[in-house]
């Protein structure tokens, strides 16, 4: 199961064996996972899911059913917590316009795999309302003559966890 920290899992209930009384234990290999616990006997309880690295953290579960003595075959799986993206902060911008912009190119963590997505929130500066990905260079309108500002919002998405996102503006100043 792939997780995003700071997620708060559901508790695992247990069942599945027709034999009366069965309980079960289990062992988790990894308890940076947030599950502090490394054993444990019945469901495993509710956790919020951490992972203070800069990849992936897995942890093997591994439940064995048994009544009085008695232990059944167990079963495993996993539990993957993914970290949080992050997206650093970029400057605003002031620009004349009918001016060649960027490209602006958008980085953070985890390296490879974060995927950036944009949105823009005023079109009338020659920009797209939203993207993905580093914004390619574009020629800023001159927007009436006047002084007009775009707010863009970056989100940086990894694993399908969502990261804070960050903002910055663009101002078009318009030419002569």
């Amino acid at each position: 199961q792939a997780l995003c920290t700071n997620l708060i899992t559901q508790p695992v209930i247990f069942s599945g064996s027709t034999i009366p009384n069965t309980q079960y234990t289990w062992t988790n290999s990894n308890p940076a996972i947030g599950l502090a616990s490394t054993t444990g006997t019945g469901d495993i309880p509710a956790f919020t899911a951490t992972n203070l690295s800069n990849g992936p953290l897995t942890a093997l579960i591994t439940v064995t059913p048994f009544t009085n003595s008695c232990f059944g075959t167990p079963i495993q799986f996993n539990y993957t917590v993914n970290p949080i993206p992050a997206v650093n902060s970029l400057p605003n911008q002031t620009v004349c316009g009918n001016t060649l912009v960027g490209p602006i190119v958008f980085s953070g963590s985890p390296l490879g795999g974060t995927v950036f997505e944009w949105t823009n929130s005023n079109v009338n500066i020659g920009l797209p309302a939203n993207g993905t990905g580093n914004i390619q260079a574009f020629t800023i309108s001159n927007y009436n003559n006047v002084t007009v500002s775009a707010q863009i919002t970056v989100t940086p998405v990894s694993n399908a966890c969502y990261g804070t996102p960050t903002n910055f503006s663009i101002i078009l100043i318009p030419s002569p």
